[in-house]
């Protein structure tokens, strides 16, 4: 009986490359996709990827273009893999006022996937700092007298007390976009 590594098979070793080097990305995308492989050997390695958008997207759609862009990178750079991800996170200004979301990107094979977070409201001021050209993690890392918070828990750990944190966020968004993979025979027909 020989095995093979398809979308219908559940693969002894899965191979996810990130595009990302940070941790807090990595892990979301290993934890996602164990979820759905539990007995599985997860192999997941996060690689330098550039997005070919602003360092920090103001809308929705850069934000999307950032994370495709990312996930194609390494799908054409990095060896053979499972599945590419990449997420990137942006901020719009909405009906309500502003936010700050990530978009996900997952390829396997040919088929590309794309989901996106829940909202997290942004104070007007930050927001403001943000058109001015900064980043969101510096912006927060100067409101709340932290340092490199985007690696921690980022904005949303701070604005929820910890109850969420960017990686959870990251993380069910993931969960949410591996469905067109997990549920094929559904997506293809």
């Amino acid at each position: 009986m020989t095995t093979t590594t398809t979308q219908h098979n559940h693969p002894h070793q899965i191979n996810i490359i990130v595009g990302s080097t940070n941790p807090v990305k990595i892990n979301a995308a290993k934890n996602a996709i164990a979820q759905y492989f539990p007995s599985s050997t997860i192999h997941c390695q996060g690689m330098h990827a550039p997005s070919q958008v602003a360092e920090q997207p103001m809308t929705e759609a850069e934000t999307k273009l950032g994370a495709i862009n990312r996930a194609k990178y390494c799908q054409q750079q990095a060896e053979p893999a499972d599945f590419y991800v990449a997420m990137e996170g942006g901020v719009d200004q909405f009906e309500h006022g502003p936010a700050t979301f990530a978009y996900m990107a997952i390829i396997s094979h040919d088929t590309l996937s794309v989901g996106r977070s829940a909202n997290l409201p942004l104070p007007e001021k930050v927001y403001a700092a943000l058109a001015a050209g900064e980043e969101l993690g510096h912006v927060m890392d100067r409101m709340f007298s932290t340092q490199n918070i985007k690696q921690k828990g980022g904005a949303i750990g701070l604005l929820t007390q910890g109850l969420a944190t960017r990686e959870s966020i990251y993380t069910q968004a993931l969960l949410l976009a591996m469905t067109p993979f997990i549920n094929a025979e559904l997506f293809n027909d």
